[in-house]
């Protein structure tokens, strides 16, 4: 009989196996497994399912709890939205259910209890928001982002011309790409004249041609008083 085994029938919790890194002390080692977010929420898991359901099968340890959540946030750290997508569509369906109930309580109380009703009422429409919040970050999760990009063409007489154009990609975590220079999906609107360059060269005028002009000398001429 191994090990696990008479663990398990005699019922004593199996002891926690930590991977230590390289160089690394025991203390150094236990701080950053409790530090990192996968045992801790390891431990709300489990106590959390002994609360709902009691022992489960197997009786599985509070790591075990925290490696599959660390493995769960491995696969969305690559890109894949499946598991936000659940998490998401459960919790609106459970606030959704919660609004049903919390609204029936109000409706029961609506006669002879009118401000245990309000609360009932009050608690439902928490919940009804709560579901709106859950529902709307589900689409934007599953809808093509919008990129404007905004273009400035200036012409020979100095007419600039601004066009918007709109790129359209997924929600995946890389960008669109574009195969040609986009051009304009609408009517271009016209901006106001802006200056352009000189036409002998000079990037910015120069006002006036003549040269400097003598100033008087500031000083007084003559001998000075004593």
């Amino acid at each position: 009989m191994t090990k696990s085994n008479k663990t398990k029938q005699t019922g004593e919790q199996r002891p926690l196996v930590v991977k230590a890194e390289k160089d690394e002390t025991e203390p150094d080692t236990m701080a950053r497994v409790m530090v990192g977010p996968y045992l801790r929420h390891g431990i709300v898991g489990s106590d959390i399912a002994k609360k709902m359901v009691g022992k489960l099968p197997g009786e599985p340890n509070f790591d075990d709890f925290g490696k599959a959540i660390k493995a769960k946030a491995e696969t969305s750290l690559k890109g894949d939205t499946s598991l936000a997508s659940e998490l998401l569509t459960a919790q609106a369906l459970s606030l959704d259910t919660m609004f049903t109930e919390l609204a029936r309580r109000a409706t029961m109380n609506l006669g002879d209890y009118p401000l245990a009703a309000e609360r009932y009422a009050r608690l439902a429409f928490k919940a009804q928001s709560n579901c709106r919040a859950a529902l709307e970050a589900l689409a934007k999760l599953h809808q093509p982002r919008e990129q404007t990009v905004r273009h400035v063409h200036v012409s020979e007489g100095g007419q600039a011309v601004v066009a918007d154009h709109f790129h359209h990609h997924g929600g995946s975590r890389e960008n669109g790409k574009a195969s040609e220079q986009p051009h304009a999906t609408g009517t271009a609107g016209a901006s106001p004249t802006l200056s352009g360059p000189d036409p002998f060269g000079n990037s910015v005028p120069i006002p006036g041609g003549e040269g400097e002009t003598a100033m008087q000398d500031a000083r007084r001429q003559g001998q000075r008083s004593t």
